[in-house]
């Protein structure tokens, strides 16, 4: 995997794409992403060099203008945010959970990334704003402690940004919760 990723989110369908062909187009970056979200929004997330992907970000930016509705370039991302992301993740056991719930795909991304470094945590999924009126969701399990320190992380990271919705932590979920989490949550 290259060293850095970048993502530019978008009010509409028609923005995204030109945005994703400007961001194509003006460095050396792979496409890792470009498809329509809930309700209407567009994402594009790129990877390369971390030089190419700032360029790539801020060329998309120009294009996009005010249709943008967040964006990060993320130097280092953490291993397991890609599989969470696509619900490919193998839990070991459901401990502890924590959600951040957020009003963008970027702030997910980026609070699930903070999280997951902060503390001895196992992401279960990234759900990117499909079927939830735009918003995203993160599921993290462990031990409570670094369950609350990783939710704590990851909230303070997009606080600022105003798209943090909510963030839970329960130390000891139900039975039946914990086999409606086993299963695929969504």
């Amino acid at each position: 995997m290259k060293s850095a990723i970048g993502l530019l989110e978008l009010k509409n369908v028609a923005r995204g794409i030109l945005v994703a062909d400007s961001m194509l187009k003006s460095a050396n970056v792979e496409l890792l992403l470009a498809q329509p979200l809930c309700p209407g929004k567009y994402v594009v997330m790129v990877s390369g060099d971390v030089g190419a992907v700032q360029s790539a970000v801020r060329s998309g930016k120009e294009i996009g203008q005010d249709g943008v509705v967040d964006e990060f370039v993320l130097p280092n991302i953490h291993s397991s945010v890609f599989p969470a992301l696509s619900g490919c993740t193998a839990i070991t056991a459901l401990n502890a959970l924590g959600v951040i719930e957020s009003y963008s795909v970027a702030s997910a991304i980026t609070a699930a990334d903070a999280a997951v470094k902060a503390a001895a945590v196992e992401l279960i999924e990234i759900r990117l704003a499909r079927g939830m009126g735009g918003k995203s969701v993160v599921l993290l399990t462990g031990d409570v402690g670094a369950v609350t320190a990783a939710i704590r992380t990851g909230s303070e990271v997009i606080r600022d940004s105003g798209f943090l919705v909510d963030q839970i932590v329960i130390a000891a979920p139900h039975k039946n919760l914990r086999e409606a989490i086993d299963k695929p949550f969504w």
